[in-house]
């Protein structure tokens, strides 16, 4: 059985990240003032891979940042050295699952979204 989670990030003075775990309900938020959107998606992505690093189970992360999801992907270039860092955070999680999806959906399909109230 797959864990499906998405996460959403914001940026700005009052950014924060979180994400929601579909089969559970459960979910998390942090925030963090003072962020790009971009770092607040790759913090929610973070976030969601720690939890489940020791899982068994294939985990699908769901973002409607394509530009978040395309650069963890391989996809596209990551340009920003900030950037470049928590992407580097993320690819050392990953490694450490057996199966492991990361999937655009479109922002009116992202749960999280929803629940964090972006």
């Amino acid at each position: 059985m797959a864990i499906n989670v998405y996460v959403d990030g914001s940026g700005g003075e009052h950014g924060g990240y979180g994400y929601f775990v579909k089969e559970t309900g459960e979910s998390f938020y942090e925030k963090k003032p003072n962020v790009t959107n971009n770092q607040a998606e790759y913090m929610a992505i973070i976030s969601a891979l720690q939890k489940f690093v020791d899982s068994k189970e294939e985990l699908i992360i769901y973002s409607d940042s394509k530009n978040t999801i395309s650069q963890l992907n391989h996809d596209f270039a990551i340009n920003n050295e900030q950037l470049r860092k928590l992407a580097q955070e993320a690819w050392a999680l990953i490694g450490k699952f057996s199966k492991i999806t990361l999937t655009w959906v479109p922002r009116k399909e992202n749960l999280a979204g929803k629940m964090l109230g972006s």
